[in-house]
């Protein structure tokens, strides 16, 4: 047997030696990616959506979206756990793939280093596709982490850089899915899921024959992936799958429990949003009344709520708030990051029936909500018409039948179903009933 003489440069394919890369191993990793990313994706828009940025400048995080926002539209409020499936789904999912993403990206590394650059119009789409691919993707899976391990203290805006690197992300991706996709169907469908190297009666596949002379896959072309000089395996590619699989069930069992209560909650690791105080208020807390700089005296007695409508300005206490007519609600929180609890029993005051105290009787319309925090994004969050109409919405100002607590917004924060925790504000000082848009 003739050896094809050994390389040191990353352009030559005789020095990518690994024998578990090939069509199929590529192929199938990426119908699962083109699958995952899909559904990553469709849940990203979903939350951008839930965050009405169309309603007011104070919620839109990327104004010079432009076309962007083609497809936003008024975010409902049922079902009232919608935010926390839609959200939930992309932060697990996103993280489980990230194995998924690197065994890809490992399989097609010698596509990154293979000469000439360009071959045709064609092939140099396809290499500025995979270059915003790759760069794209890792964008989004670092910003994404970032954000779950670091909440607000993300460095630099969080919103903006996800927004646009996603849709440079899978601008590329739909470019690079038009171009592989035939083929990774076809090399699936010929040789199915299993890995065809396992099995004993099948044929070997055929060895790319080198020449010497143009450096590169005779017969294969630039565009194969098998090695002219393959190292002995030590993995089968239903292994190096397994492997793969692993980690995403591993990196899956450390994210999920975030959506849950309990004993899960205790298994999301990665996901280390799980601060609690014992009694009614045992549920997830994400910013703190230290954190955002609350101070004793901004909610003791001299603390007022300012409601301003078309009557004027309505200042009223805690007092006050309390002898009005008080409901209830059992709604979830559910965060951008991915996190979220069960239904807790919220009880306050309707917010559309504060709308009728500052004038709007019959029609409530949109409502700008003021924080007492003094650092922090969303100081200031605008809530649509129809959020304002719930009968579910309240200013809230107890929970599980006991008083709120400072973490949890006292003295009075905002509950609404199927909104993004943000838009929950915490420790209101001000609803400014009127037309935001």
């Amino acid at each position: 047997m003739v050896r094809t003489p050994r390389s040191t440069l990353p352009s030559d394919p005789r020095f990518w030696r690994s024998p578990l890369r090939g069509p199929w191993f590529t192929s199938v990793l990426g119908l699962v990616l083109l699958a995952g990313i899909t559904l990553v994706f469709a849940t990203g828009l979903l939350s951008y959506a839930a965050y009405n940025p169309d309603l007011s400048p104070v919620n839109d995080k990327t104004p010079d979206k432009g076309l962007l926002g083609f497809y936003l539209f008024d975010w409902p409020t049922d079902p009232h756990w919608l935010y926390r499936l839609t959200q939930g789904l992309h932060v697990t999912v996103g993280i489980t793939l990230i194995p998924v993403l690197l065994a890809k990206l490992w399989s097609v590394v010698p596509k990154l280093f293979a000469l000439p650059p360009v071959r045709s119009a064609a092939h140099a789409l396809e290499r500025v596709s995979v270059l915003l691919l790759v760069g794209g993707a890792l964008f989004e899976v670092a910003t994404g982490v970032l954000n779950v391990q670091l909440e607000y203290l993300f460095p630099g805006s969080f919103y903006r850089l996800h927004f646009y690197g996603a849709w440079v992300f899978i601008g590329a991706f739909a470019v690079h899915v038009a171009l592989r996709l035939p083929q990774a169907v076809r090399v699936v469908r010929e040789r199915g899921l299993r890995d065809p190297a396992a099995d004993p009666a099948a044929p070997p596949a055929p060895r790319p024959a080198y020449d010497a002379g143009a450096r590169r896959p005779g017969p294969y072309g630039g565009a194969d992936l098998v090695s002219p000089d393959p190292a002995e395996p030590t993995l089968s590619r239903r292994g190096a799958l397994g492997v793969v699989g692993a980690g995403s069930l591993l990196l899956f069992a450390t994210t999920a429990g975030q959506s849950f209560d309990g004993p899960l909650r205790r298994t999301a690791l990665l996901a280390p949003h799980g601060g609690a105080e014992p009694g009614p208020g045992d549920f997830q807390i994400n910013k703190t009344a230290a954190a955002v700089r609350i101070r004793r005296s901004d909610t003791g007695p001299g603390w007022r709520l300012r409601v301003t409508g078309p009557r004027g300005e309505v200042r009223l206490s805690r007092d006050a708030l309390l002898e009005l007519d008080l409901h209830e609600a059992a709604l979830p929180i559910a965060c951008v990051e991915g996190w979220s609890t069960s239904d807790q029993r919220w009880r306050g005051v309707r917010l559309r029936d504060l709308a009728a105290l500052a004038g709007y009787a019959d029609d409530p319309p949109d409502v700008l909500v003021e924080s007492l925090q003094r650092r922090g994004s969303f100081r200031r969050a605008a809530l649509r018409d129809n959020q304002v109409r719930d009968p579910r919405s309240l200013l809230a100002l107890q929970v599980n039948g006991a008083d709120l607590t400072p973490d949890h917004g006292y003295p009075a924060r905002i509950i609404v179903p199927a909104a993004p925790g943000v838009l929950n504000t915490k420790w209101v000082s001000a609803l400014t009933f009127g037309s935001l848009r």
